[in-house]
């Protein structure tokens, strides 16, 4: 039985470590998954103290919002009442059978109108918090988006450039032995490693704007990744242009401005609901010398709003003109929305047709012309043509580089404008 009892043990703990290791193998390989575009987004997210802090006027504003429209509270009231103060009995409380110490209760209640604009004014600036905490989170996703697509285009600048160092190599050594073999010159040989030293420059170069890229992206995760996995395609918008023209409002940096004709709308019903009387009630009891009977004072009190032209008109033809100015302005920038979304859509379309043109064309052309002028050389050519032909291919590459990244700054300009466009997007690679 003891024997039984020590195995089952050892097989338990057995069980136990091996289901550690599995968990930490699993982890590890977690942490060292390549980062995708949609994971990024979604840690920045995460840990993103700006969104936080508009999480946290969120509440303010909701918090406020729970008290609007409410009574005030009630006031308390206390003092002495018919208090003589010129002989016979001056200065005494019990000379005079009417001197009371009284105490009491004032409650003001404003008017029915006033208290639900209130109420509309807090649940406006509820919605008005909400819609700025929506675009802040749009514009966190952009960034983050932006900054992880600032990596993956050093890294492909990197690459395209890190491809030409072999042959650099390549012509120094073959302007070397042709110049000891007595058919080249000491100026191809300066000039092809002149050349390579270059081309080492600007790999250098690039190596600075990826570590400047990481420094980016780790501002928003906390941590540079290791790798990058490959980039969603960039040649597809989550949601289609035309989807983005048709729900112009719904963009998040439009959404703010219908919570703030919200509020201009509820500070405009204040300012008429200034115009309704007020109420007051007050309740006082006092108290009198021995022998006599204590007394209660009840009194309701109405404000009255008479004299309204210089006044309350005037409040309320000052809201109404900046209710004006909000609808006037939501206008403008509605438009304005328009035409950034519309030329954010042509560059994207353009840089696409520029890449697919360097892609397919370009690039081949440039690395054929390259190659040949090198073989020309190597049969006894002149070094030239090879030079051109390599400082147009780099500057192609460069080119080339430049438009990937300017394309997908303009893709992640126009995913995350609709809230559906968020889950789309996660869903690409």
């Amino acid at each position: 039985m003891l024997f039984s009892s020590l195995s089952g043990r050892r097989c338990a703990w057995a069980l136990l470590i091996a289901l550690g290791g599995s968990v930490a193998v699993a982890a590890a390989q977690t942490a060292d998954a390549p980062l995708t575009l949609a994971a990024a987004v979604r840690q920045g997210m995460a840990r993103a103290p700006l969104l936080a802090a508009r999480n946290a006027d969120l509440e303010a504003v909701r918090n406020e919002a729970v008290r609007a429209g409410r009574l005030p509270d009630p006031s308390l009231t206390f003092g002495v009442s018919n208090y003589p103060v010129t002989d016979p009995g001056a200065f005494s409380l019990r000379s005079d059978t009417m001197t009371m110490r009284t105490i009491g209760v004032m409650q003001a209640i404003p008017s029915h109108a006033a208290r639900a604009a209130d109420r509309s004014l807090a649940a406006a600036q509820v919605d008005a918090a909400e819609a700025d905490r929506t675009a802040t989170a749009q514009d966190v996703r952009e960034r983050i988006a932006d900054a992880w697509i600032g990596v993956w285009a050093a890294t492909q600048q990197r690459t395209l450039l890190e491809a030409l160092r072999d042959e650099s190599t390549l012509a120094v050594q073959v302007a070397t032995a042709r110049l000891h073999g007595g058919t080249g010159s000491a100026v191809d040989v300066l000039a092809a490693q002149a050349e390579a030293l270059t081309l080492a420059n600007r790999i250098e170069a690039a190596d600075a704007d990826l570590q400047a890229a990481n420094a980016s992206l780790q501002r928003w995760l906390g941590d540079a990744p290791t790798a990058l996995a490959d980039a969603p395609d960039f040649d597809q918008l989550p949601v289609a242009p035309d989807q983005l023209e048709r729900h112009t409002d719904r963009q998040a940096p439009m959404q703010a401005w219908r919570a703030r004709e919200q509020v201009a709308d509820a500070a405009l019903a204040q300012a008429r609901a200034s115009k309704h009387p007020d109420w007051s009630v007050d309740v006082t009891y006092g108290h009198r010398a021995p022998y006599l009977s204590d007394m209660v004072m009840v009194q309701v009190g109405v404000s009255l709003p008479l004299f309204t032209r210089n006044r309350q008109d005037r409040d309320i033809s000052a809201k109404q003109a900046q209710r004006d100015a909000v609808e006037s302005a939501h206008e403008d920038a509605r438009r304005a929305q328009r035409e950034t979304v519309a030329r954010d859509v042509a560059a994207w379309q353009g840089w696409g047709r520029q890449i697919a043109r360097d892609r397919t064309a370009l690039l081949p052309l440039a690395r054929d012309r390259s190659q040949v002028a090198l073989a020309a050389y190597r049969g006894g050519g002149t070094l030239q043509p090879w030079l051109d032909a390599r400082r147009d291919e780099i500057a192609l590459r460069l080119s080339y580089a430049d438009a990937l990244a300017a394309r997908a700054r303009a893709w992640a300009a126009l995913a995350y404008l609709l809230p559906e466009s968020t889950s789309s997007s996660e869903n690409l690679p």
